[in-house]
């Protein structure tokens, strides 16, 4: 607030407003520091106003420095990021798992490793399964074989007796005509089935094959041998159905 001018003493000074300050010096008196404001009073309220906003220009004059400096500074950085870029690419490094997130995983890892177990387990059961397959139905094919050999080698050894009865009507001589035709197809549709005839004179003695019912020597012969047949064996296939009846001659 500005302070009210005093007046002058004219009596003190001796002298007029515009006058020295040394004549009341000579009377022995301290010398008064006189303040003088020319101002007026009508005007005090717009030299305040006028001294504020001086004030806050001056206030206001090192913010717009700042804001311009800032700006240049943004500026500058915005001109290099757009500058391009020399040397090799700059590749992020993988990010780490994190101590919170190990604890998160897991479980996942636990489960994982449990479905993986399971899916084991599975896949060897159905191996085991596939196996135990294959090897049933080897064996269901191979027992379906033998349980047909077995029903044809059955039934063909009921026809036996028959093939000895030609057999002698062959040695008679009485396959003739359409008896010996008949006869012809009979033996050509069992053979069909497999089945065959062996034992002839002059064969090799097989105990395996071969049913000894009588013993002679015989110089003409260097091993046991079948001279005679009284009657043929029969075999189907590997399987024998019945032996032959031979006399064998052993060397003397």
């Amino acid at each position: 607030m500005t302070e009210k001018p005093r007046a002058a003493d004219p009596g003190a000074t001796g002298s007029a407003p515009g006058g020295s300050a040394t004549a009341g010096q000579g009377a022995g008196e301290e010398p008064r520091v006189v303040i003088r404001d020319k101002r007026k009073i009508g005007k005090t309220t717009e030299q305040a106003v006028t001294d504020t906003s001086a004030a806050d220009a001056a206030a206001d004059a090192p913010a717009e420095g700042l804001v311009e400096e800032v700006e240049v500074v943004v500026d500058e950085i915005e001109g290099e990021a757009d500058a391009p870029v020399s040397g090799p690419p700059v590749v992020d490094a993988p990010a780490q798992p994190s101590e919170e997130s190990a604890p998160a995983n897991a479980p996942l890892g636990a489960e994982l490793e449990s479905l993986r177990a399971e899916l084991d387990e599975r896949t060897r059961d159905v191996q085991r399964v596939s196996a135990e397959y294959a090897n049933y139905r080897k064996r269901v094919d191979r027992d379906r074989s033998l349980v047909q050999e077995q029903a044809i080698g059955t039934v063909l050894t009921a026809l036996l007796p028959i093939l000895d009865d030609l057999d002698r009507a062959r040695e008679h001589g009485d396959l003739v005509g359409p008896f010996g035709s008949v006869a012809e197809q009979l033996t050509a549709a069992l053979g069909k089935f497999g089945l065959t005839a062996f034992g002839e004179q002059g064969d090799p003695f097989d105990p395996t094959r071969h049913e000894a019912v009588a013993h002679q020597t015989s110089a003409d012969v260097t091993e046991p041998t079948c001279v005679q047949v009284m009657r043929r064996g029969y075999q189907l296939g590997e399987r024998l159905l019945r032996p032959a009846l031979v006399a064998v001659a052993d060397p003397e």
